[in-house]
């Protein structure tokens, strides 16, 4: 359990944390100094750097998760585990479409020297890296308050 939890812990770290950082810091940096068709290269290389680190984050967050929901919660769930497992699922797919759709189209786009249509691809990764940092931070305070008894 303590190895499971301890996976789970680190993937949410990881995970969400790195969104935080890149929306909250990376991102407004970025605005002031650079236009959006020379924010390209830097960004690019960023997704490159971090999505790999996403998807271990991704895998172990949802194998240590639904390993504990299984093998200690298999009687009784509470409706917070519900919640972070879907709400974690959910999550997850968003991460795999923004990977799937609008990074593969910034490298497209790019080797077709169309920069409108690479900044469109990071403008709605944008927006769903949004999404996914408020269900990220939604679901940590539900996950604290459900462990610690507040929604018994």
């Amino acid at each position: 359990m303590s190895i499971a939890m301890t996976l789970h812990i680190l993937g949410v770290i990881v995970w969400v944390g790195g969104m935080f950082f890149a929306h909250m810091v990376l991102r407004p940096a970025l605005n002031d100094i650079l236009e959006p068709p020379q924010r390209l290269p830097l960004l690019v290389r960023v997704f490159d750097g971090f999505f790999p680190w996403v998807w271990g984050a991704v895998l172990a967050i949802l194998a240590s998760g639904f390993w504990m929901l299984f093998t200690l919660y298999e009687e009784s769930i509470g409706l917070w585990v519900g919640f972070m497992s879907v709400v974690g699922v959910v999550m997850s797919a968003i991460f795999v479409f923004i990977y799937a759709i609008p990074y593969q189209r910034i490298g497209t786009a790019l080797k077709d020297d169309d920069k409108p249509k690479a900044v469109a691809a990071v403008g709605l990764i944008r927006q769903l890296i949004l999404v996914n940092l408020m269900l990220g931070l939604l679901v940590t305070v539900v996950a604290v308050a459900g462990k610690y008894g507040l929604f018994q």
